[in-house]
């Protein structure tokens, strides 16, 4: 009798502990558009460089398990031998640029993103004659900066980069002015102040061959910490701030919700995009990360998102602490050649999900789930709205969730770090009628996204007809409510009632 009463109180606290739940509210408050997510394709864990493609292979493209679309490569100053920039022409490259071209090319042909990033400009073009950033013995010390005299040379330098990925099939889509200009280093490197920074965009980036190459698009520089004195002394700069398209940086040693939080802020008010550009949460531990540090890095995502970010790309794409396996004896087993790793699928739940998309404003019911560590967001795209979920300790939790509309159906997609193959499981959400107040299960130690189809039926949304383009015009979103300020992809309706679907501006 002592042992089945103790059965019944270990089963009654165990259902206690499930029964534990987590409220949040998501609004249609709309916020950031999501441009994606990438990786680097870079010298280095991507060896043999140039030659094997299997990484992108695996990471891109809509039909990919992980639905990767921005990738990042280096625009080199390094020579290849000792020709000279008047004996070449776009077809033949003095400089190192064929490297990242093959994985290029497959990204550009899965519809993706291409952007270049100087690490230096070229040697003859800086203060220590060198494409190192000076920050060794063997280079005695000196600080490499571009010379003010060459500041005339650096666009049309980067407008050869583009003629020749364009002449070798690769429509490069943006390109930055420096990798991490407050970071003096003894590799490839060049050091820029905020006001150096200001003044080449301000009175140089002009020559950015935009006709040539319509569509590409200008970055900042790229600093380590995303330092906002960067991308404030180009704000704050009218002429500068017409020639930056995207405002960059990265979050070694500030986590997202600091400066990433602050430069964001400002630069979604001037309608700049915000690409975290380079982390690695793990970078070259010498172990397999476990799954704590998994959820670790699905946290870090989200709260880029949070901060505001439009794109997030990661360091390199092939590395044991990364998305595609190396194949290193002393990190396996579990490290195979070219086969996806665990970071690659909790990356997944953003990438294949998540972009294109428009954060939504949530709101958390901060006395449910005492105790409960929750990081969440959420999004809007066509007819779906997609919540993302993590939990990092081992309780579960059911997560009731209060929408912005009704929804009819929807899908969760969990990783919790059980699974031996594919770490990402999909199961169905049974809704019996339209709702936009549910229940779903929050495993413990996971990454969930749930995806829930809107019903437009029930949300008095009908179809759209063929609009006249006279008279004045009232604008509703997608599930049929007034806007006072439209922008994104909206429903017009025009004095006689007609309507279509438009896409306009954000102000």
């Amino acid at each position: 009798m002592k042992r089945i009463l103790t059965s019944i109180l270990i089963l009654a606290a165990t259902a206690a502990i499930q029964a534990a739940t987590i409220k949040v509210t998501v609004s249609d408050n709309r916020l950031q558009t999501v441009t994606g997510f990438g990786a680097a394709c870079c010298d280095g864990a991507m060896c043999p460089f140039g030659n094997d493609t299997n990484p992108v292979k695996l990471l891109y493209g809509p039909s990919s398990k992980i639905g990767l679309n921005i990738m990042r490569m280096e625009i080199s100053p390094n020579f290849i031998g000792d020709v000279v920039v008047p004996e070449w022409n776009n077809w033949d490259s003095p400089y190192d640029w064929k490297g990242s071209l093959p994985s290029a090319k497959i990204v550009k042909q899965r519809g993706g993103i291409v952007f270049g990033t100087p690490w230096s400009p070229p040697g003859e073009y800086k203060t220590n004659g060198t494409a190192q950033g000076g920050n060794s013995e063997d280079q005695g010390y000196q600080h490499g900066e571009l010379r003010e005299d060459c500041y005339d040379k650096f666009f049309p330098w980067l407008n050869t980069f583009l003629a020749w990925m364009k002449n070798n099939g690769v429509d490069v889509d943006a390109v930055s002015v420096q990798n991490e200009p407050d970071w003096w280093v003894n590799y490839s490197g060049c050091l820029y102040t905020p006001q150096q920074q200001l003044k080449l965009v301000k009175n140089y980036a002009y020559m950015l061959d935009r006709e040539t190459y319509p569509g590409v698009r200008l970055i900042s520089a790229e600093p380590l910490g995303f330092d906002p004195s960067y991308s404030n002394a180009l704000l704050n700069d009218p002429t500068a701030r017409e020639q930056i398209d995207i405002v960059a940086g990265h979050i070694y040693g500030h986590p997202p919700l600091g400066n990433l939080k602050t430069v964001a802020d400002k630069a979604l008010g001037y309608n700049k995009e915000v690409w975290m550009t380079e982390h690695s949460t793990t970078d070259n531990i010498d172990h397999l990360p476990n799954w704590h540090e998994q959820l670790i890095f699905a946290e870090e995502v989200n709260e880029c998102l949070l901060a505001g970010c439009t794109g997030y790309i990661y360091w390199y794409m092939r590395a044991h602490w990364a998305f595609v396996g190396t194949g290193e004896a002393k990190y396996n087993p579990g490290n195979t050649k070219n086969t996806l790793l665990p970071r690659a699928f909790v990356m997944s739940h953003f990438s294949k999900y998540v972009t294109g998309s428009t954060r939504l404003k949530t709101n958390r019911d901060k006395s449910s789930g005492e105790g409960a560590t929750l990081e969440n967001s959420a999004y809007i795209k066509g007819d779906s709205l997609i919540f993302v979920a993590i939990d990092t300790i081992g309780t579960p939790y059911d997560l009731k969730l209060q929408l912005p509309y009704k929804v009819k159906s929807g899908t969760h997609i969990v990783s919790t770090g059980n699974e031996t193959e594919n770490l990402c499981q999909e199961r169905t959400i049974v809704i019996d009628e339209p709702t936009d107040l549910l229940t779903v299960d929050l495993p413990a130690r996971s990454v969930n996204t749930y995806i829930f189809i809107i019903d437009r039926e029930s949300e008095g949304i009908e179809n759209v007809k063929k609009a006249s383009n006279d008279g004045p015009k009232t604008y509703y979103d997608l599930v049929g409510r007034k806007l006072d300020n439209p922008h994104g992809v909206c429903v017009e309706r025009s004095v006689d009632g007609s309507s279509r679907i438009v896409l306009l501006p954000r102000y």
